[in-house]
């Protein structure tokens, strides 16, 4: 049984009623068409009342939802040809990062994402979409191989945070994330990032030094974790849809605030709805993205890439 979100329990007592009048209409031969339909046009415009409506903690929910389309998802419904590329050259292959070369429209890319798991399994293997150094390097690596041969870069961001563990600060996570920050900003050729459902801290932005920074519609963008925030602000972690409301998470508010270049609409009732339809719309976004930067040249890309990140941000001075 699909998961079903506080928010949506409206909707959902309206669904069990026309399954009960199907079941009647079964059970007795009645023709129950009529109310059936009623109940069926109420639960879609409820479903679309909410929706236009959504307060970010309700979005941090659709974010997270379990059966929200993870990377692998995407690269086989947007991708050919795909060919997964392996390991850091120092000794791991952390599987929360995963990315390799394929075809998006017949033309080549080097796709990269953070890989999240469907159950406790394959969370395990993924270790629950949360990179470590190595990961990082992997990713370093494949951009750095995507530059050599003039091959557009697109990352997929679907990250609770980089791995917080003992073993990964031991092993240079700031650093690790630090220098993809750098590197992405020197290299000569196309990048375009999508968040997909959550951004969040530096584990994000390790993958997001980009050209064109999109957002699916019910994604999330934020330096730290709403729950994080909320502990830290008010020693309440249950007061994060204060924090989620404060720190200005959503597509929309971070289009307005120039952090991200570009929203894109997500089926009714989130990606989760419907996988296909979300992936022909980032799909749609990325070939129009790279179309456009294809235009510049590498001193372009790098200078337009480094003014854009310059740029966000606003001070006072007192």
């Amino acid at each position: 049984m699909a998961l079903v979100m506080d928010f949506e329990k409206p909707i959902i007592d309206i669904q069990n009623k026309i399954e009960e009048l199907k079941q009647l209409s079964e059970n007795s031969g009645l023709d129950l068409d009529e109310q059936i339909q009623s109940f069926e046009k109420q639960a879609e415009d409820k479903k679309k009342e909410l929706y236009s409506q959504l307060k970010p903690s309700q979005k941090l929910q659709i974010a997270r939802h379990p059966e929200r389309p993870k990377f692998l998802d995407y690269v086989n419904l947007m991708c050919t040809d795909f060919v997964e590329l392996h390991g850091d050259r120092e000794g791991m292959d952390d599987r929360a990062i995963i990315g390799g070369l394929a075809k998006i429209d017949g033309k080549p890319v080097m796709i990269i994402g953070i890989q999240k798991g469907k159950s406790t399994k394959e969370n395990l293997e993924y270790n629950f979409g949360m990179p470590q150094p190595q990961g990082y390097r992997k990713a370093l690596r494949l951009f750095k191989h995507a530059n050599k041969f003039n091959i557009p870069i697109v990352t997929i961001i679907d990250t609770p945070g980089a791995y917080p563990g003992i073993k990964a600060e031991e092993t240079g996570q700031g650093a690790a994330i630090a220098m993809n920050l750098r590197e992405m900003s020197k290299l000569d050729v196309p990048i375009v990032s999508i968040i997909s459902g959550e951004g969040c801290s530096g584990g994000a932005l390790g993958l997001a030094v980009s050209d064109c920074v999109m957002m699916l519609e019910h994604a999330y963008y934020t330096v730290i974790s709403p729950e994080g925030c909320a502990s830290i602000l008010w020693r309440d972690a249950s007061r994060f849809a204060d924090a989620a409301e404060a720190l200005k998470i959503t597509s929309k508010d971070l289009l307005e605030l120039g952090i991200i270049d570009e929203e894109i609409s997500e089926p009714l009732g989130g990606a989760h709805a419907d996988y296909n339809e979300t992936a022909q719309a980032m799909k749609s976004s990325i070939v129009k993205a790279l179309e456009s930067l294809s235009k510049l040249s590498n001193t372009e890309l790098r200078a337009k890439r480094y003014d854009k990140f310059r740029a966000m941000g606003k001070f006072i001075e007192g």
